[in-house]
């Protein structure tokens, strides 16, 4: 019986023998993410991973793991003293989404590589305005469009802003992300020209005691 490839042991491992911080660097990572997402049967072997996964590990994946209004975000593997976590993002229909998400011009608080595993979707990148008092968005103006199919790659800074207004059915992706290196991210409605800023739920704990 052949051996099979552990993907994510491989990659966790690379990623971890960095001598650098990878957030200083994600363009290295990327430069490393490109030829192993492009491995033969990646998909195939992410699947074993799940089936594999005992009892223990399925629990913390579910613990871990969150919904969107657009998909559902699996956290494969979030190992403390890393600076890195593996995910799956599960993409809903289309007539399943809700304004807000993924389908807003947003950033995020993290660095990341992703690749099309199943499915696709439109991509598209904007330059951002922000407002100087509130540093809210003020405008978006698209960059790029592009229809993304299976085996894409791509890599975000943090600072980068970006949409996707629609997925094939089945869409599912992996991402390796950086840790945190903002507080909060962005969003931007194109259509009402409203922005808002997220901060997320465990950053509050601090001062939730106080808002009693």
């Amino acid at each position: 019986m052949p051996h099979r490839v552990d993907a994510l042991g491989e990659l966790a491992e690379q990623l971890s023998a960095a001598e650098f911080d990878l957030s200083n660097r994600w363009d290295t990572v990327d430069e490393w993410f490109e030829p192993w997402a492009d491995q033969p049967g990646l998909r195939a072997n992410l699947r074993h991973h799940l089936l594999e996964l005992p009892d223990e590990k399925a629990a913390a994946v579910i613990s871990r793991s969150r919904e969107t209004t657009t998909h559902f975000a699996w956290c494969l593997r979030d190992v403390p003293g890393e600076p890195f976590t593996f995910w799956l993002h599960e993409y809903k229909e289309q007539r399943d989404w809700r304004q807000g998400y993924a389908d807003s011009v947003h950033n995020h608080r993290y660095h990341f590589c992703t690749t099309i595993l199943r499915g696709g979707y439109l991509h598209e990148r904007y330059a951002a305005t922000m407002t100087p008092g509130s540093k809210l968005i003020n405008s978006a103006e698209l960059v790029t469009r592009t229809p993304c199919p299976v085996g894409a790659t791509a890599f975000l800074l943090a600072s980068d802003f970006h949409r996707i207004p629609r997925a094939a059915e089945g869409t599912m992706t992996f991402l390796v992300k950086s840790r945190e290196v903002t507080p909060w991210s962005l969003s931007y409605d194109p259509d009402t020209h409203e922005s808002h800023r997220h901060v997320p739920v465990e950053a509050r704990l601090g001062n939730l005691a106080s808002r009693l």
